[in-house]
């Protein structure tokens, strides 16, 4: 399907879009770009509405992959919160009102055994968030990878435990193909549209969570390569092309605010049709401002810039890193109506810091409440 030589006009034609459906789905770039004046102003320093609490109260969001030693750990040799339920009772009491799940599994020793990912155990995790106030939000499970009948199955009995649980939201942590290529994108696009309008049949919506290579550029034109696969770029970023070929009734995304922002760092150019380099800096909130409403969740992840790291930057707890969050908040429009969950992959201390993980999520939750803008 693909041509030696495509234009981003060509392709805009090629996906079926008007301009204004694809400048929409990828405003990340041409916002910026064509924004002067006053209104460029206000959107970069989101001015209006400078003093309210960015994170409401009751959005304040954990994705427990961050305390994944502490639910993993056994509550009969540790001094610390252990397993499901003594986790989320610390998290509650530090303020914490929603839950990201990562799976559902946890010690064989802890209250529940090993796997709640059962309607039981589903309907256990359930009772211990309502008795201590928290709403679970979503999980990062997974998104079949064909559709078939067993497939359908399979996903309909995730939607079932997250409708015990009392989830709005259905996900996973992986992009919805690994592929460089507009065909995968176009096929992914198509399977996600299925299993979206699935979801939404359960009163669910599907989101899915990225890292940066999926904010890099599609390889949708240019000479072929020897397997007579495109090797140049028109421009179009993968998530854009996801975003422009997906129902936004069905299919939703989570953005990593600081995977995004590595992306800015990282994927700065593409290889035009032409041979010629061609800078195009990502911009995550504008991509988010576009479509406001496809972004229900955020992973609030902090992190210092380190341009000696491959990735321009180093994670961090909340408040700690140089993710400007109370631009990114404001900029991004519908102000508080986002779920903003703290993530930090790398909050585990090990033997050397057994508690770190819960300790830093009290950190990182002091410093989401006191964000302004």
């Amino acid at each position: 399907m693909h041509d030696n030589d495509v234009n981003p006009l060509k392709l805009v034609t090629k996906l079926g879009l008007n301009r204004r459906q694809f400048f929409a789905a990828t405003t990340g770039v041409a916002a910026a770009v064509t924004m002067t004046g006053a209104a460029a102003a206000q959107a970069a320093t989101g001015s209006s509405g400078a003093n309210g609490v960015l994170i409401p109260a009751p959005r304040r969001g954990i994705i427990l992959y961050t305390v994944r030693d502490a639910v993993g750990r056994d509550p009969l040799t540790s001094p610390y919160a252990s397993g499901f339920k003594e986790v989320l009772t610390e998290l509650s009491s530090i303020g914490y009102r929603q839950i990201e799940f990562a799976g559902f599994r946890q010690h064989a020793n802890a209250e529940g055994g090993a796997d709640l990912n059962t309607v039981a155990g589903a309907t256990q995790l359930r009772t211990w968030l309502d008795d201590l106030g928290l709403e679970a939000e979503g999980n990062h499970g997974s998104v079949p990878a064909t559709i078939t009948d067993a497939n359908i199955a399979a996903f309909d009995t995730a939607c079932e435990i997250a409708n015990i649980l009392g989830m709005g939201h259905i996900g996973t942590g992986s992009d919805p193909t690994s592929s460089a290529y507009v065909a995968d994108w176009e096929a992914a696009a198509a399977r996600w549209n299925f299993y979206g309008e699935r979801a939404a049949r359960h009163g669910l919506k599907l989101y899915t969570h990225n890292h940066d290579i999926a904010y890099s550029f599609l390889l949708d034109s240019g000479p072929l390569d020897a397997a007579g696969r495109p090797t140049r770029s028109s421009g179009i970023r993968r998530l854009e092309y996801f975003l422009a070929n997906t129902d936004p009734k069905y299919v939703f995304l989570e953005m990593d605010i600081y995977w995004a922002h590595v992306a800015q760092y990282k994927h700065k150019a593409y290889v035009a049709p032409d041979g010629s380099a061609v800078s195009s800096i990502f911009d995550p909130a504008a991509v988010v401002a576009a479509q406001t409403k496809r972004f229900p969740l955020f992973h609030a992840k902090d992190g210092k810039i380190d341009t000696t790291q491959a990735n321009g930057y180093v994670m961090a707890p909340f408040g700690q890193g140089d993710i400007d969050y109370s631009t990114f908040l404001r900029r991004v429009g519908a102000k508080g109506s986002h779920n903003p969950m703290w993530e930090m992959d790398t909050a585990p201390g090990g033997t050397a810091a057994p508690n770190q993980s819960m300790e830093l999520s009290k950190v990182s939750y002091d410093a989401m409440a006191a964000l302004r803008g």
